[in-house]
């Protein structure tokens, strides 16, 4: 229909067959991490998909988890009540197939289990908890559409609540990531932050977090050669996290979040150090009253921060592509395929 005068062009089809028309099958990711839940509903596209909606919260599922090792009930409460609200969304909507992820957080709770039973009973979706290889991959399969197709290699990584995964994956001449290696480390935004008291980091103790996720990927390092590849400028560092698309936003700023900025921008190391040390500078206050942080990131910006600059300093690339999107885009990528291979994954 031509908007301005309000006609149409070319035959209609009558309205009975309109409704025979098939519709595109409806397909949907829930990636609950410990601090997020995340909900991507889709439907498949010639070169992807088409995004329907999308839902993310900040739960903080694993708060507290590493003072006693299990998931406590007011995370859960405010967990189960994001995810009732992914159910109310889900059901607007007939035909879906499905896949609901739970990661860290519940690898690591000794009530995991049972967290996830008692989400089957109280909105009955099925969480399966995978396994950090599995997260990785998921991951690293939900970045493609941003890897730079003259580079051959790319060194994915999501700065999580509770740990930080790093995938090491070629690049094929179809732009197909396969990855050569994995690593999952025990520290994210919030099991950093709650390891030191206060509201920020002190200077001596973001220098200690900073050595302490060198000493984590050293080894990594010495197994994959990766500084020589990077040698050849033949490496794209992409970071899939909260922490890093916090930083992009701060470091543009924007005055409320924009995903369509965010996601894929580029991002020098030495605009991210200049980013960090305003940060620093930045009141406690003004960081829960700013737009692309506030209450609920505000604790976890300088931790995030530290992380971010021991993969920087491991790796000295030169420049992270921040990717919103992650987990939710890589399983809805395998449901389409599965679909269209015409298998299910059990």
């Amino acid at each position: 229909m031509n908007k301005k005068d309000g006609k149409h062009y070319g035959k209609r089809r009558p309205a009975a067959n309109r409704d025979k028309r098939p519709q595109s099958p409806v397909f949907a990711a829930i990636d609950l991490g410990t601090t997020n839940c995340r909900l991507l509903i889709a439907t498949p596209t010639p070169t992807g998909f088409a995004v329907k909606e999308t839902f993310s919260r900040i739960t903080r599922l694993g708060e507290g988890l590493v003072s006693d090792g299990v998931l406590s009930e007011r995370a859960v409460k405010r967990t189960i009540s994001a995810l009732k609200l992914c159910v109310r969304k889900l059901e607007k909507y007939k035909t879906v197939r499905m896949r609901f992820v739970a990661t860290e957080a519940c690898r690591r709770a000794k009530n995991g289990a049972d967290f996830v039973a008692r989400v089957k009973r109280e909105t009955g979706l099925d969480l399966e908890i995978i396994s950090f290889e599995e997260e990785c991959r998921l991951g690293v399969s939900g970045c493609v559409p941003l890897i730079n197709r003259d580079i051959r290699h790319a060194l994915v990584f999501d700065i999580g609540g509770g740990s930080t995964e790093v995938s090491w994956a070629n690049i094929d001449e179809r732009n197909r990531a396969h990855i050569e290696g994995v690593l999952s480390f025990p520290l994210g935004v919030i099991t950093v932050s709650e390891a030191f008291t206060g509201k920020g980091l002190s200077s001596a103790a973001y220098r200690a977090v900073v050595k302490k996720v060198l000493s984590y990927l050293q080894p990594f390092e010495e197994r994959y050669g990766i500084l020589k590849v990077i040698e050849q400028s033949d490496v794209q560092m992409i970071a899939m996290s909260g922490t890093a698309t916090t930083i992009g936003a701060f470091h543009l700023g924007l005055p409320v979040y924009n995903r369509a900025v965010v996601d894929g921008m580029a991002l020098s190391f030495d605009d991210l150090v200049k980013a960090k040390r305003k940060l620093e500078k930045l009141p406690y206050a003004e960081k829960e009253k700013h737009p692309c942080i506030g209450p609920q990131r505000a604790d976890l910006s300088l931790p995030g921060c530290a992380i971010l600059q021991g993969i920087c300093e491991m790796w000295p690339i030169g420049e992270i592509t921040i990717a919103d999107r992650g987990l939710r885009e890589g399983i809805v990528m395998d449901l389409i395929r599965q679909s269209n291979s015409g298998t299910e994954k059990k």
